[in-house]
């Protein structure tokens, strides 16, 4: 026994002997320290002397955090053998047992980073062995919550939380008659327990509930059994904490906790909480209100500090989180049938607060100054960006999607508010008058159709042309913010329709477009007004009165170009995209400016051919030009002997280059109309089935087959025609590349679309195939019986099903006569391999289905 002790000791001095190494500024000790660790990994009790470390209250701190943070690393790798992170070798259960018993003496520990790191391993301990394993280890939490140490009741609190967030459907049966009245406890002590706990408790609640609500779903009764008989309690402690004022017992942080809760139930047992929601909408409502007021003060205008709670991990709860959470809670009414006439009823007021809240902060305008691209991202309709500014337009989206008659009104009434209150803080000069008028424009702007109809149809007494003068066009000529100017740009081109009425007002508006492309206005000026372009082009395409616009195109376009060149990413983007539609709008200009348009975006192509949006929108211009017949030529002539180096050389280029060449030429060739020309036979066809042929990258083959594809629908015969020096037509070439990319050596991925291009061959050159017919179709079976993934099966299906309609006899014969892979006529692997997945194709029909 000595013996085993001794040893026991002795890897427990090595041990902290490598954490002190992993902790020694030298580069070379830490390696070793490291490398020694993971030797020390394998053994038995590894995990128990991390715990001993962890929870020795005499030992240096730096040890202690070490080791706890490697405990935890050690719990999840290797705790149980069927966990997602496990590695062998698994914990003995001896081992197990011990640090189960030592671990919980570390939930009260002092030192915040080590408790947390603690009540870590105990939930991803708890997660595989409660209730069965570890029977006790509730009632440990209980005792802690209970023994009025403030140490030991963040620690367990910081284990429920934990494995709340990871419990399994099985455990929320013994987890929920167990925490949630304790949880009740706690969050009704305000007295007793600090407001993070509490909040802390909030959240456990909502995460049983969620949890709970998504189980109902699959088990019927299971709510009313685990849930039900706690909601009632919950819901009035909840309604009475919204009214506590902030202080010693709120605040933002908790209120929060308590909405999402509130929302979690509202959403998911809307019959139940019907009996509530007339008690719990005047608390929310109030918060509503009353923080639109601090947020202006505090965050748009920062004309005071907001004092942020922090939650125990020294995180900021910031109070915009509450804000969320009560925008949250009104999607969750509007979407739910039994409450929306809740919302309805109150559109006026909630359109008016929202627009407080879409206003633009300071800080957002300190970062779109000095980021362009910033800028562009966070306003663009898809923006992954996510603010109070966006979350209070998407109020403002469903609302007036959900209720467009009571909506629009609502919204004239409440701009019309706005613009009068704010009219003698502006004849004060007040810095920051100008955010409520754009807040106004981006609101009218946002759901203009709904407007202009609404006022048209005389449902909306509005004075929109009056609003349009007087608000749009004077603010911009104000100076105390170019975002004033360019939400002005904007918002005037998203009401053609109005303004195409009064050609004069039209005109301005334009003029002052062209103006704010120019090189000497600021950055977010010349991007309100590259969207404000964008705009007009397709509101004046779309009622087919481009007339107005066709005498600005020469400057918008010079305005655009010189943008695109001092320009890169998102602004780039957006310019490109606008230059995209504007050279949709007159053929004749266009053609006149294609000597200006290819070589920029020739360039662009060539610099950012690794930017897939970039990407996309150089083509669709590329197409555009090669559509208009005074610019196919020039086009070509431009384009073509770059894209033919590039594709003759692909080893020699960028990875990015080939592929997207290959798309570009794709897009040439089927923008053209009638024959193609002799060089883009002689050299563009030729150069695409090179570099197909000698390329291992995988998009490269694909958009290659798509590319001769094309080739072969537009211009079969020429290709037919074709010969090289050796007399090998394009078809045998075609058979080459169709070849390669059924091979069995390379990725399933290269023949996503082949089916598509071997279909075109079968169907418009079969009687001559000869024997490539036969070999092409052993090859697609061949690859059938490697494809796993279903849109590569469905390609090679295809194949097959195009051949039943157009060859039955000859597809019959081929596949009674060739062996599957169980040794049987491939017919039956065919039907089999088909049948079982047409029902997860998907895709348009090529014909129609009788």
């Amino acid at each position: 026994m000595a013996g085993a002790g001794d040893h026991s000791r002795s890897l427990k001095e090595a041990l902290v002997e490598s954490l002190n190494a992993i902790l020694s500024p030298i580069h070379n000790v830490r390696i070793s320290g490291e490398e020694q660790v993971k030797a020390l990994e394998v053994t038995e009790e590894f995990g128990v002397h991390l715990a001993e470390l962890t929870v020795d209250t005499q030992g240096p701190l730096a040890i202690r955090q070490l080791s706890s943070v490697l405990l935890r690393q050690y719990v999840d790798a290797h705790w149980y053998k069927h966990g997602d992170k496990f590695r062998e070798p698994e914990v003995p259960e001896q081992a197990k047992a011990e640090i189960r018993r030592i671990l919980p003496v570390g939930l009260k520990e002092s030192i915040s980073k080590v408790r947390s790191s603690v009540a870590y391993a105990v939930s991803a301990i708890a997660h595989w062995d409660w209730p069965e394993v570890w029977p006790e280890l509730f009632q440990i939490l209980m005792q802690a919550l209970t023994s009025g140490d403030p140490n030991a009741v963040h620690g367990s609190m910081r284990v429920l939380s934990e494995f709340t967030q990871d419990v399994t459907d099985t455990q929320m049966g013994h987890v929920a008659p167990v925490i949630l009245p304790e949880m009740y406890k706690i969050f009704l002590h305000a007295d007793t327990f600090g407001i993070r706990t509490r909040s802390r408790a909030v959240s456990i609640f909502n995460v049983c509930a969620a949890m709970i609500a998504t189980m109902a779903e699959i088990q019927r009764g299971i709510a009313k059994q685990l849930l039900f008989p706690f909601i009632p309690q919950f819901t009035q402690a909840f309604i009475q904490a919204l009214q506590v004022p902030d202080g010693l017992t709120s605040d933002s942080g908790l209120k929060m906790e308590i909405v999402k809760a509130i929302t979690t139930l509202v959403k998911n047992f809307p019959k139940l909480m019907s009996q509530y929601i007339n008690d719990i909408l005047p608390p929310i409502w109030l918060i509503f209100t009353q923080s639109a007021d601090f947020y202006v003060r505090t965050v748009v205008n920062s004309l005071e500090e907001s004092d942020d709670p922090v939650d125990s991990d020294g995180e900021v709860l910031g109070f915009e989180s509450l804000v969320y959470g009560v925008f949250e809670f009104v999607h969750v009414l509007i979407d739910t049938s039994k409450f929306r006439t809740t919302v309805k009823s109150s559109v006026n007021d909630i359109l008016y607060y929202v627009i407080l809240y879409m206003q633009m902060t300071d800080d957002q305008v300190r970062l779109w100054t000095n980021s362009p691209d910033q800028f562009v991202e966070d306003e663009d309709d898809d923006s992954f960006s996510y603010s109070v500014r966006i979350s209070a337009q998407d109020i403002l989206l469903s609302i007036c999607s959900e209720f467009p008659e009571d909506s629009a009104p609502a919204l004239c009434q409440a701009v019309t508010k706005h613009l009068t209150t704010v009219e003698p803080l502006k004849n004060a000069n007040d810095p920051n008058w100008w955010k409520v008028h754009e807040s106004c424009m981006l609101a009218m702007g946002s759901v203009t159709d709904l407007v202009t109809e609404s006022i048209q149809s005389g449902k909306v007494q509005f004075d929109i042309t009056g609003f349009l003068q007087s608000v749009v066009l004077a603010d911009m000529n104000f100076c105390i913010s170019p975002f004033l100017v360019g939400r002005s740009l904007w918002t005037a081109s998203r009401y053609t329709e109005v303004t195409s009425t009064s050609p004069e007002l039209l005109n301005r508006f334009l003029q002052s477009t062209v103006g704010g492309l120019h090189a000497t206005q600021p950055p977010t000026i010349r991007i309100s007004a590259i969207r404000a372009v964008y705009s007009y082009c397709q509101h004046l395409k779309s009622a087919n009165t481009t007339q107005y616009l066709i005498p600005f195109l020469p400057n918008i376009l010079d305005g655009l170009l010189s943008i695109a060149t001092q320009f890169s990413s998102d602004v780039l983007s957006l310019c490109l995209e606008t230059l995209s539609i504007l050279l949709t709008v007159d053929q004749a200009f266009t053609a006149s400016v294609e000597s200006k348009v290819t070589p920029l975006t020739i360039a662009v192509f060539l610099k950012f051919s690794s930017d897939p949006v970039v990407v996309n929108i150089v083509q669709d211009i590329f197409k555009e030009l090669a559509g208009n017949e005074s610019c196919a030529g020039p086009l070509e002539h431009r384009l073509l002997p770059t894209l033919v180096s590039i594709l003759q050389a692909p080893d020699k280029v960028p990875v990015s280059l080939p592929p997207v060449s290959l798309e570009m030429m794709e897009t040439m060739v089927r923008a053209h109309k009638g024959p193609l020309s002799e060089v883009m036979i002689k050299t563009g066809f030729p150069a695409a089935v090179h570099c197909t042929l000698h390329t291992d990258d995988n998009a490269a083959m694909q958009n290659g087959g798509e590319c001769l594809r094309a080739f072969l629908s537009v211009a079969l015969e020429q290709v037919m025609a074709w010969h090289d020096e050796q007399g090998n037509n394009g078809l045998y070439y075609i058979m080459q590349v169709i070849s390669k990319l059924l091979d069995p050596k390379t990725s399933e991925h290269t023949a996503s679309f082949v089916g598509r291009l071997v279909s075109i061959v079968i169907t418009k050159v079969g009687n001559q195939l000869g024997e490539n017919l036969d070999l092409m179709l052993r090859l697609v079976l061949s690859k059938m019986q490697q494809a796993e993934t279903l849109s590569v099966m469905e390609s090679l299906v295809m194949v097959f099903a195009q051949l039943m309609i157009s060859n039955m006899p000859a597809v019959l014969d081929f596949l009674t006569n060739v062996p599957g892979p169980t040794g049987k006529p491939a017919l039956e692997f065919v039907l089999t391999e088909w049948c079982s997945r047409q029902h997860l194709f998907y895709g348009n029909y090529e014909r129609k289905v009788w």
